[in-house]
């Protein structure tokens, strides 16, 4: 089982039971209770969310909080519709196999911040039952709410593209088709009935080959991918190719720009494109650590209009939506005009980054990111620990080195122009593993 900022996950009935899944979801409605909050609740397409559904509303109930049921419903809906003294819990493992399930706990429009994850993990106090809370139909306004702040940006909205959908028979359906039609634009789409998809529910990682060919073949401007519970988009450009995460980001901040957007914040492990186009237009830009909760809360701390995470292509517009949201991505980049596209594409072309991961045993990792933080000082220009530790080598080139929560891996990214990251990359590489044999 994993826990983060993103939530609980695990593959279910081997290590995330029922008995788990009770556990965290009745020490989340305590607290929601004690403050006063009804629970909105939605699941994705996974065999087994119906199933755990069902569960987590009789619980919910039990410990008196009030149901409102989305049924299936991307994740973004229930974020925006949680605002105004709401909770609400999603079931999904996002983007993991189909084996996999989970919770997203959300609290007044956002996920649980680090502090308020380890406290629910901890917690034992659970509520004794009273008076039990109801079960009601929930409606939601958020495909308009997004229509409508598209539309109200007249300088792009005119921008009409032809695109291709391809939702992975997720909790998309249907909603990514309405949405984007309503925007004016010609859909084209596949995988577009619940449960029912050709492809695996991560987009980032399927080769996505029907898409692409949706696209070449109907010379369309766009292809869209998005995963289970519709948070994570990737996106296909006119050629039939996958966009990088970052770059998929750099296009929805380009738009951000244009909307008069002046401060923005991205995580650490962001590429230097999104940092340079920012900076380009007299914006400025705040880093935040890894994860969609470590980025809005920085947001909401500096009072910022826009960002995301580069990693995941996750853009976020705290006053919209404070969670990354792929439909509003969506519905930005495809009204986006050919010419801002072009130039943001040609700015993330100049840079390349390598992301893996690398094993190494939870107990040493601290240790071992010591001791490479005092080797890379010599040979940085700067170096952060806001998330693990980051080296700045030249205004071209960086690299970043975090310990995982949940895994014995540590995670290694490097940035730079396309002939040199590799050989960055390798070398870091030879460093850590010198260092783990030295400390582990």
């Amino acid at each position: 089982m994993k826990i983060s900022v993103s939530g609980i996950r695990g593959i279910y009935g081997s290590d995330l039971s029922l008995q788990q899944i009770s556990k965290f979801t009745r020490i989340f409605a305590s607290s929601i209770v004690k403050a006063g909050h009804d629970c909105l609740l939605s699941y994705d397409t996974r065999p087994s969310s119906r199933l755990i559904f069902q569960f987590v509303a009789a619980n919910l109930m039990e410990q008196g909080t009030n149901v409102y049921n989305f049924g299936v419903a991307p994740t973004p809906m229930v974020f925006r519709e949680s605002r105004d003294n709401k909770a609400g819990v999603v079931i999904t493992a996002s983007h993991n196999p189909l084996q996999w399930n989970g919770l997203k706990f959300i609290i007044n429009g956002r996920g649980l911040f680090e502090k308020e994850m380890a406290l629910l993990v901890h917690d034992t106090s659970i509520r004794r039952p009273g008076k039990s809370g109801t079960f009601n139909a929930a409606t939601s306004n958020y495909v308009d709410d997004v229509v409508s702040l598209i539309s109200d940006d007249k300088a792009n909205s005119d921008n009409k593209a032809k695109v291709g959908i391809d939702p992975g028979g997720g909790a998309a359906c249907g909603y990514c088709n309405q949405l984007l039609e309503r925007l004016g634009h010609s859909v084209y789409s596949i995988n577009d009935i619940q449960g029912v998809s050709s492809r695996s529910p991560d987009p980032t990682a399927d080769e996505l080959n029907e898409l692409r060919a949706l696209v070449s073949s109907n010379k369309l401007d766009f292809g869209f991918a998005f995963d289970l519970d519709g948070d994570r988009l990737v996106v296909i450009d006119n050629k039939g190719q996958k966009l990088s995460p970052d770059s998929t980001l750099l296009l929805c901040i380009a738009r951000a720009v244009s909307m008069g957007m002046k401060k923005f914040v991205s995580s650490i492990d962001t590429s230097i494109s999104v940092k340079r186009y920012i900076e380009q237009n007299g914006c400025s830009l705040c880093y935040s650590k890894v994860g969609e909760a470590n980025v809005v809360k920085t947001m909401l701390e500096t009072d910022s209009d826009a960002g995301g995470e580069g990693s995941s292509a996750g853009f976020i517009m705290p006053r919209f939506n404070m969670c990354r949201d792929g439909f509003l991505a969506s519905a930005i980049i495809a009204s986006l005009s050919k010419s801002t596209v072009e130039e943001c594409l040609a700015i993330s072309s100049q840079y390349l980054q390598i992301r893996s991961v690398m094993s190494v045993i939870s107990s040493v990792q601290t240790k071992l990111i010591d001791s490479l933080t005092a080797v890379l000082k010599a040979e940085s220009s700067e170096i952060s620990n806001l998330d693990g530790v980051k080296a700045i080598i030249d205004d071209d080139s960086w690299i970043l080195i975090r310990p995982s929560n949940t895994e014995d891996v540590i995670r290694i990214s490097v940035e730079s122009k396309p002939e040199r990251s590799r050989s960055l990359f390798d070398n870091l590489c030879e460093k850590v593993q010198t260092i783990y044999e030295q400390v582990k």
